[in-house]
């Protein structure tokens, strides 16, 4: 704790009856000067002295604030399922648990299905949140222009000319498949042995159309809850759409298109679920989205996907 400063000594006059007029005049004036200069040191000190008071009455406040917020009970995270005339259907972030809760008129107009809302212990609203942004990009990286080019890829120009046709002209030429009559494919799905080349490729296809670029691991999309993962998915296309137009690249998508099987555990399923999700989001598009899958062909009769195999290239191709 600092300690308070010490106040400057009290000027004193001592006047002597022997002294003259001038002698008297010379003495006044120099004990006027010594007041005014313990005046201005105590000013200083005052000064000093408050500023140091607006400093701890500001720490103090903040305190108050804080101990206010530790008494106030935590608030759970829910989404928005369905509304209706003064009520809404809310579902709990982690135990997915569902409650119908009365709403005021003030929040209910300012409610849609999908909305994030605070809540409290008794299921009542307390407020409206944002657009969920941050979970979403601890799991996708986005980079708005690749700096890499097909130049930078050796080995693959078969592949290469395949994948312009599919994913570059539909963004760059849609109305060369519009003349012919034919509709462009949603997707394309890269398999090979690592190294050779599937995610250079699909940074180039978005360097070459000025495309956002949306990496995401397949892994990242196998969660612990029902629907977290369909959900996530959602959410990558949605991401895609605000920043049209975008490439995705979902890398080991082997993670959640495994073979189908007729397993009943609650994992197996969520995984399933979760690959029905991109399906379903994949094909129809939504806008000039075009989805790069990495991995093994996973599809289903009647959907738009072209599997590419960059294989191994050979030396000669290589130092090409």
């Amino acid at each position: 704790m600092s300690q308070s400063p010490s106040l400057p000594d009290r000027p004193t006059l001592e006047l002597d009856q022997e002294m003259s007029e001038s002698e008297r005049l010379e003495a006044l004036r120099e004990h006027y000067l010594e007041v005014a200069g313990v005046h201005d040191q105590l000013s200083g000190q005052l000064e000093a002295a408050r500023e140091r008071q607006a400093e701890l009455r500001s720490e103090v406040e903040d305190l108050q604030a804080e101990n206010e917020a530790l008494k106030t009970s935590s608030l759970y995270l829910a989404t928005v399922e369905e509304l209706t005339d003064d009520q809404v259907l809310l579902k709990q972030h982690g135990n997915n648990q569902e409650v119908l809760t009365d709403v005021s008129p003030r929040l209910h107009d300012r409610l849609e299905a999908d909305d994030r809302v605070a809540i409290n212990d008794s299921f009542a609203i307390q407020t409206v949140l944002d657009t969920e942004t941050d979970a979403r990009a601890q799991a996708m990286e986005i980079s708005e222009k690749p700096d890499v080019t097909y130049g930078e890829i050796g080995g693959l120009d078969d592949q290469i000319r395949e994948v312009r046709e599919a994913v570059e002209d539909p963004l760059t030429d849609p109305g060369k498949f519009e003349t012919v009559g034919i509709e462009p494919p949603t997707g394309v799905l890269l398999h090979g042995p690592p190294g050779t080349g599937k995610t250079m490729l699909a940074k180039a296809v978005a360097q070459q159309t000025d495309a956002t670029f949306i990496k995401m691991a397949g892994s990242e999309l196998v969660q612990k809850f029902i629907g977290e993962g369909a959900r996530l998915v959602r959410d990558l296309f949605e991401l895609a759409a605000e920043r049209e137009p975008a490439i995705i690249f979902i890398d080991e998508i082997d993670a959640i298109a495994a073979k189908r099987t007729e397993s009943k555990t609650s994992g197996d399923a969520e995984v399933q679920r979760t690959m029905m999700q991109l399906l379903s989001a994949r094909d129809p598009p939504a806008g000039p989205v075009r989805p790069a899958h990495r991995g093994p062909p996973a599809g289903r009769d009647g959907q738009r996907a072209h599997p590419r195999d960059p294989h191994r290239p050979d030396e000669p191709r290589r130092r090409r």
